[in-house]
């Protein structure tokens, strides 16, 4: 799974690339690199100037851009391999598959996890066969359960609370996507009506996230969604409400393999939707919901995705895009895109 530069490499980034802490980068744009001057690599980096962090890329053009800021809260839900225990490669079971090339009962760890638990064939797990490897995303629950709720002692270190840990970390998992939503909404011009109550739901999140592993484990997740989702409901609402146009409701429908090629689905309500290898080349899905639709092997090259709703790095992951697919600044550009 890619990962930003760390902070090291982020600076020097951004002095080779001559984006200084004194600009204002929140207008998303490209500059290009003066001639003569050396250039940084093409792909995306993190740049960190005080307090702030910013996401940017550049382009094979030699362009920098430099995006809008990442807050805090969603540097957190970003997955931190460092810093786990290979526990997407231990807890879940694997069905051979297009997806993974062997089957491996939950609890068992991959023969590919190395003592130190990085993979063996991370660099390679598509050609592998393992691509859904490379699509899973933990929104951070991984170092949050190894580090806050195991205080750092691995499953192999002891190895008695590994079914607990297992069992901790497919909850935190999905608390840790709620979260991810919930800090999206916070973030949303067009939500700062139902700011205080985004932010009470978030805080109450992150109690339960911070709950002891003995506690963690027994927490209605459903409830806690359902709780939730009433409140992004209401967002998604305000925000499509600034779309051109009314947008289409396709909630829940089976768009698999659907043929929408340049489709204007601004503002539409895809909540839920199947599409499962859909069309959506050049499509324009800014202001569009897309919490829980099915992107797997959906075709989004030359999509707008910036400014999309509830996007998750799990759904690019699956899905196909290029080099002109634009996405939400806090989301990276999978390795495996064109």
């Amino acid at each position: 799974m890619s990962r930003a530069l760390q902070s090291g490499e982020s600076r020097a980034a951004a002095r080779e690339s001559h984006v200084s802490a004194g600009e204002s980068p929140v207008s998303a744009g490209e500059s290009p690199v003066p001639a003569g001057e050396s250039r940084v690599s093409v792909g995306e980096f993190s740049v960190s100037a005080g307090e702030s962090h910013f996401l940017g890329a550049v382009t094979e053009t030699g362009a920098v851009r430099v995006d809008l800021p990442i807050t805090d809260a969603r540097r957190e839900l970003r997955a931190d391999c460092e810093r786990c225990f290979g526990l997407c490669c231990v807890a879940p079971a694997f069905a051979a598959s297009s997806d993974f090339a062997i089957d491996k009962p939950a609890g068992q760890p991959c023969h590919k996890l190395q003592d130190d638990f990085r993979c063996g064939i991370h660099s390679r797990l598509r050609e592998s066969g393992f691509a859904g490897c490379t699509v899973f995303d933990c929104f951070g629950a991984g170092q949050h359960v190894a580090q806050r709720t195991f205080g750092g002692r691995s499953w192999r270190d002891e190895p008695a609370t590994a079914p607990q840990m297992f069992a901790v970390f497919a909850v935190a998992r999905q608390l840790a996507e709620i979260r991810w939503y919930l800090v999206e909404a916070i973030e949303l011009p067009a939500a700062a009506a139902l700011r205080p109550e985004l932010q009470a739901a978030a805080a109450e999140n992150r109690r339960l996230l911070d709950l002891a592993a003995g506690e963690l484990v027994d927490v209605d997740v459903d409830e806690h969604r359902s709780e939730i989702n009433t409140l992004l409901l209401r967002t998604s609402e305000l925000v499509r409400a600034g779309a051109p146009r009314e947008g289409v409701d396709r909630r829940g429908a089976d768009l698999i393999g659907k043929r929408m090629r340049r489709a204007d689905l601004r503002g539409a309500n895809l909540r839920g939707a199947y599409l499962i290898g859909a069309d959506l080349r050049e499509a324009d899905l800014r202001m569009a919901d897309v919490i829980g639709a099915d992107l797997r092997g959906a075709d989004l090259r030359g999509a707008r995705l910036d400014g999309a709703v509830f996007l998750t790095q799990f759904q690019v992951n699956a899905a196909r895009g290029d080099s002109r697919t634009t996405l939400p600044a806090a989301l990276l550009r999978p390795p495996h895109w064109a």
